[in-house]
């Protein structure tokens, strides 16, 4: 195997005996074999698109293809060869639709040279493996090659997920899936370097229209997050914990759990349901228990109920958990050995009779933490105090916004994000979206005239409503562009939805971006250079040093 797709990645260069995540060279291999067929995919796609042919079926299928292979959602090496043969099945039916739709259009039969479209679907899972140590990621020598193609493959991950989160919604756009096509067919070709940098930016404008489609998509489905403070004790009814980001699961199982007895808490990245006022209405949906993703193997064992795992930020069960049997997988996750909930069928809602079953013969979660937690600060909350926070600004109590978005991971040097939350002067305001929050979100870092400190908008994907924000501050002051306001980017990453984020950020035009706590494996040091020129792209250092630099503008 050859991954360098996360932070942790093995000393910072790539995983080759076992993924730090933990994931097992044979689901490397199918990932990167499913990712070969997507390839395909986009070979065909990109000239149906041109012909007007393009199915939304075919878009749907790549999406969810590309989301399963990020980092932590799926570990079933089965599921994976279904894929690849569902996938082949996609790719051959989008080149026969091509075809036609060029001989129909032009009275004569597509004479140019295609890839060979010959399917693998009665192959077995040894078949595929070999074929994926040909087709990895190494197969590309060039490093500088390899590594704007993987930045944009990783970007196209990202982007796929939060197209997932919206087209659950029943929110879908064919431009976006027009992109994944061309970007997917663009791995293939002998593309100038222009080129191919100009695809990752692109990658960040398409990723800026999929976080407001999913805006959107949440929003009209489920109210604007609002202000509100979260519970993060327990109660004395068992439960059941939902983690991930699907807030249609979370919306079915609240009113499934209704009148149970079971009462329902959320995790991670599922936090933010809290905000939400369509939630709110239900007595039974006590708050959120833990922290980040990665805390998962104490608390999923100290919860007691069932968990429910959404979409990824699922970790591998350690030797001493007992949890496997409570644990339900559902939509693209899966976990060998875990129970999965299978897909809504048109016009229904998922099952979580079983759970719930199962819920009300468990004790009570174990207490872990007392207290409170506020959020909800997304874009229209924030700007309903907007001349609040512009006067705060203009009268010098704030001196300064800090966006600390992105990601939480288990390594130690994460603490560094801690510290800089500690360290910012008290006339800074932290704006977080992500599961970066959980480093500095439960510490008392007080008010401004009544503003929080910490402004937390939601998840990963709501770092949109952090764009919005400080472009509506733009506005109110009066400046040109976004880099003039009071305003630095500090930002954790892990996988790969954080890195469509920073491309979001690049096509805005954000320069002076700090990363940490390392930079990405997958940008060579030539691709860095572009990177650092163009956008004046840095790592993180030392706490004090930062802090002095972000709060002269630097």
């Amino acid at each position: 195997m050859y991954c360098f797709q996360c932070q942790e990645t093995a000393k910072n260069q790539g995983c080759t005996v076992k993924g730090m995540c933990g994931k097992p060279e044979e689901t490397a291999n199918l990932q990167d074999l499913l990712i070969h067929v997507l390839k395909g995919i986009g070979v065909y796609g990109e000239k149906a698109a041109e012909l007007g042919v393009l199915d939304q079926a075919t878009g749907k299928s790549v999406s969810e293809s590309l989301f399963s292979t990020i980092t932590n959602v799926n570990w079933d090496d089965d599921w994976f060869v279904s894929r690849i043969k569902e996938a082949l099945n996609v790719r051959d039916n989008i080149k026969n639709k091509f075809l036609a739709a060029y001989q129909e259009k032009n009275g004569q039969a597509f004479s140019e040279a295609l890839p060979d479209a010959a399917t693998w679907s009665s192959q077995d899972a040894s078949t595929f493996q070999a074929k994926a140590k040909e087709v990895g990621i190494l197969a590309t020598e060039n490093e500088d090659v390899r590594s704007l193609r993987e930045l944009l493959i990783i970007g196209l991950k990202g982007v796929a997920a939060y197209a997932d989160h919206a087209l659950v919604l029943g929110y879908e756009k064919d431009d976006i899936y027009q992109f994944f096509m061309e970007a997917l067919a663009s791995t293939t070709k002998d593309l100038s370097v222009d080129e191919m940098v100009g695809l990752v930016l692109k990658c960040g404008e398409v990723a800026v229209t999929t976080m407001a489609l999913l805006d959107e998509a949440n929003t009209a489905t489920y109210g604007h997050p609002e202000l509100t403070e979260v519970n993060i004790g327990v109660g004395q009814n068992p439960g059941i914990l939902i983690s991930g980001h699907d807030l249609k699961d979370m919306e079915e199982l609240l009113k499934q759990t209704e009148g149970t007895g079971v009462d329902v808490y959320t995790h991670g990245e599922m936090l933010p349901a809290n905000y939400y006022p369509a939630f709110k209405k239900y007595d039974h949906f006590v708050g959120n228990y833990g922290g980040s993703w990665w805390s998962q193997n104490d608390e999923f064992e100290s919860f007691n109920g069932p968990i429910l795992m959404t979409t990824n930020c699922l970790v591998p069960l350690k030797k001493d958990n007992t949890y496997l049997n409570k644990l339900f997988t559902t939509g693209l996750t899966g976990y060998p050995g875990a129970a999965h909930i299978a897909d809504r069928a048109n016009g229904g809602a998922k099952d979580f009779s079983g759970m719930i079953s199962l819920a009300k013969t468990c004790s009570a979660p174990t207490e872990i933490e007392t207290g409170k937690i506020v959020g909800g600060f997304a874009r229209n909350q924030v700007l309903a105090l907007a001349d609040k926070v512009v006067d705060a600004v203009k009268s010098g109590a704030i001196k300064r916004f800090v966006v600390m978005a992105g990601c939480d991971g288990r390594q130690k040097s994460r603490n560094y994000f801690t510290e800089v939350a500690e360290q910012l002067p008290k006339d800074a305001v932290i704006l977080t979206a992500g599961c970066a929050k959980y480093r500095y979100n439960k510490l008392d870092l007080g008010d401004i005239g009544g503003i929080p400190r910490v402004l937390d908008a939601g998840q990963c994907n709501d770092c949109y409503s952090l764009a919005v924000i400080a472009l509506k501050l733009q506005e109110a002051f009066g400046l040109d562009h976004i880099n003039d306001l009071p305003l630095s980017f500090d930002i954790g990453w892990y996988e790969q939805k954080a890195c469509a984020v920073l491309l979001a950020l690049l096509h805005l035009g954000v320069k002076g971006i700090r990363l940490g706590p390392t930079l990405p494996a997958f940008v060579s040091p030539n691709v860095l250079k572009v990177l650092v020129e163009n956008f004046d792209i840095k790592p993180t250092g030392e706490v004090a040093a930062d802090v002095e630099a972000m709060m002269a503008g630097n």
